[in-house]
């Protein structure tokens, strides 16, 4: 086995053996950027960060808390790390107890309020979830973490060169084939679990709407009137009429012509002519003899015509 460099352009290499494969971890202290306003200065303390890079993409947080367990106690892990969008629950601890002490401090100077009298309501339906086992975070390949020990010591351990390769943790999370096979599963469940959670979830619904009912300010036979005193009012049939009832406003078609707008009848549908066949053939038989007895109708009246301009000299 050809010899590995300990340190490589200023990370510390960390082997890590797995069962049938060598991968390399690579690992240096966390330096803060200058400036003043960062927000990482809080989240990421100074001495006591350490920086990782080309982790496995299934790494997950116990698995990198378990490896450097022989070097410290680990306080918290952070992959990806993005000191612009640091969350502001990764505060300090001076930060956290000036708050805490402030907090107390204004609940002694205020007076207590007397609890008010709960009356009895009826409970919401719960949703049933459905199944989600947990499964391990796929990251990106070559991603990289920030290790937050709870001692500086701690992170001299970390960086100083490893004798052999380290172990990877093992872990009862899925991995690798097994993993998608479990996430597969997991999209799937059975019909009777997902029939329980489409069933409480239309409870829930129905609830949810039963109580917005109560909750509106529409009650039957009241007409709504709003903060200038306005009546609302809706437009329906010939006259207009308010929510609940009260002053009604005529529509355009009274307005114009003064008629109250009744139902249109409607007409009667005609049979349809030459449907069938036999009705066709019938219809043009029809045609053919009347077209033979027009003909004839002609015939004599050109006769009787022909007859009457005959020039007779006797």
């Amino acid at each position: 086995m050809p010899v590995l460099p300990k340190r490589l352009s200023g990370f510390t290499v960390i082997p890590i053996a797995y069962p049938s494969s060598l991968h390399f971890i690579y690992a240096r202290a966390h330096t803060p950027p200058k400036s003043k306003t960062s927000k990482s200065k809080n989240v990421l303390p100074e001495g006591r960060t350490l920086f990782l890079v080309n982790l496995p993409p299934d790494a997950t947080e116990r698995e990198l808390t378990q490896l450097f367990k022989d070097c410290g106690t680990v306080e918290r892990v952070l992959f990806d790390f993005n000191s612009a969008d640091a969350p502001e629950e990764y505060a300090s601890d001076s930060d956290e107890e000036m708050i805490e002490a402030a907090e107390e401090s204004d609940t002694e100077a205020r007076p207590r309020k007397k609890r008010k009298l709960q009356t009895s309501e009826p409970k919401p339906p719960k949703v049933i979830p459905l199944p989600s086992p947990s499964l391990r975070t796929l990251r990106k390949t070559g991603s990289c973490a920030h290790l937050i020990f709870l001692d500086s010591s701690s992170l001299a351990k970390a960086l100083s060169p490893p004798t052999s390769p380290k172990p990877w943790p093992s872990s009862e999370e899925p991995r690798g084939l097994s993993h998608y096979m479990a996430k597969y599963d997991n999209e799937r469940p059975p019909l009777d679990t997902i029939k329980a959670h489409a069933d409480s979830f239309m409870e829930c619904f129905e609830f949810d709407l039963s109580k917005s009912k109560q909750e509106a300010k529409y009650r039957k036979g009241e007409a709504i009137v709003d903060e200038d005193g306005f009546t609302l009012v809706t437009r329906g049939g010939a006259y207009g009429q308010t929510l609940g009832g009260g002053v009604g406003v005529a529509s355009k078609k009274f307005m114009l012509t003064g008629q109250i707008g009744g139902r249109k009848k409607k007409d009667k549908k005609k049979e349809k002519d030459a449907f069938y066949a036999f009705q066709k053939a019938e219809k043009q038989r029809k045609v053919i003899l009347d077209m033979k007895k027009n003909f004839e109708t002609d015939k004599q009246r050109i006769e009787k015509l022909k007859e009457s301009r005959r020039f007779k000299p006797y």
